[in-house]
């Protein structure tokens, strides 16, 4: 199959893209910089140049594939403004690529993330919410998962709070940024709240498997770990930096404060059961360790 891929080139898009050639497909890789064509075309993809933003790119990648994987985001949590208009170009950029695929039965798998349930773990069958600081995400991969009614077998795989690799990766590596410039490793509230987590290479093998098998309209869980307590990655975090640990005001993570003081458990059983995917990779806290002082 010849895969339509954004964001190939980060942290997630690069397992991805090294998963997909290793199982017999060809990627066509998004690339808005000489940098990521570059690196793209070094891990075996053909780079196509552009952008997010650059709709018509888009439109052109979808209709020279025989798939699509949708990973990119800007990823600027830097102000609520500046969330708000990375939410909005992605936005605009699935709704671009899913009317590319109408009527052609063709898979189009995008990501969002796990919901939080209040009381219990969240599962596949829960709604991704479409409130609140990233809700407008949660719209935009609704509207791909309603494209099953106009052909287009689109899924969704929901990524947990941290995609990891070699100790990178997701919230727990803005936990780590922000220690190391701040001199505490730091958690919001009694730290008792739970994130889950995946490794990115895990991750990587469920998109293959859902843009291979997945039925149209269906949301997969990519989770690893169902919830490890916040204070307990923030003291593996403190432990590799030689920093202090203790709770720090939940202004401290701005527009993303009120959802890393959630606590938000997912599971993965169905997943796990439908689309016979079993992580195999190290754990958050065992790939934390590989975090350098």
């Amino acid at each position: 199959m010849r895969v339509f891929i954004t964001g190939g080139t980060g942290l997630i898009g690069s397992a991805v893209v090294a998963e997909l050639l290793g199982n017999g497909h060809t990627v066509l890789a998004l690339a808005r910089s000489d940098a990521s064509a570059q690196a793209a075309s070094a891990a075996g993809a053909e780079p196509i140049r552009g952008g997010l933003a650059d709709l018509d790119v888009l439109r052109a990648g979808a209709a020279r594939a025989d798939g699509v994987i949708h990973l990119a985001f800007a990823n600027d949590f830097s102000s609520p403004e500046a969330l708000a208009d990375a939410v909005a170009e992605e936005s605009a950029g699935l709704a671009a690529l899913g009317e590319a695929l109408v009527g052609s039965d063709r898979p189009f798998v995008a990501c969002s993330g796990t919901p939080a349930v209040p009381g219990r773990a969240s599962t596949e069958a829960d709604s991704i919410p479409t409130e609140g600081p990233v809700g407008g995400r949660g719209r935009a991969v609704a509207g791909v998962l309603g494209l099953a009614s106009r052909g287009v077998r689109s899924s969704a795989v929901r990524l947990p709070r941290t995609v990891h690799n070699e100790g990178t990766g997701g919230f727990a590596g803005v936990l780590t940024g922000i220690a190391r410039q701040s001199g505490v490793s730091g958690y919001p509230g009694d730290g008792t709240q739970r994130w889950q987590a995946v490794h990115a290479l895990d991750a990587a093998v469920l998109f293959r498997l859902a843009l291979e098998q997945a039925q149209a309209g269906t949301s997969w869980h990519a989770v690893g770990d169902e919830g490890d307590q916040v204070r307990d990655i923030a003291a593996v975090i403190g432990r590799r930096l030689g920093l202090p640990v203790e709770s720090v005001p939940v202004e401290t993570y701005g527009p993303l404060g009120v959802i890393f003081a959630a606590d938000q458990p997912s599971s993965s059983t169905h997943t796990r059961q439908a689309l016979g995917w079993e992580p195999k990779h190290p754990s958050l806290l065992e790939d934390l360790e590989n975090i350098q002082p």
